[in-house]
């Protein structure tokens, strides 16, 4: 598992935790941490484009 995706599902997992137990701070802590997740999803890509080019 890709640390990208590893951050989005930790993401998942502790939005849903603040929506189950009403606490708005986790869940835009897990919604910051999916994007910290795709970002990095995104920045593998581009490194594998980069690598296919040299």
């Amino acid at each position: 598992m890709s640390d990208g995706m590893r951050d989005k599902a930790e993401g998942k997992l502790k939005e849903a935790e603040g929506d189950l137990t009403n606490d708005p701070m986790r869940e835009k802590q897990g919604e910051a941490q999916q994007k910290v997740g795709e970002g990095k999803d995104k920045l593998d890509d581009l490194k594998d484009k980069v690598d296919d080019r040299t």
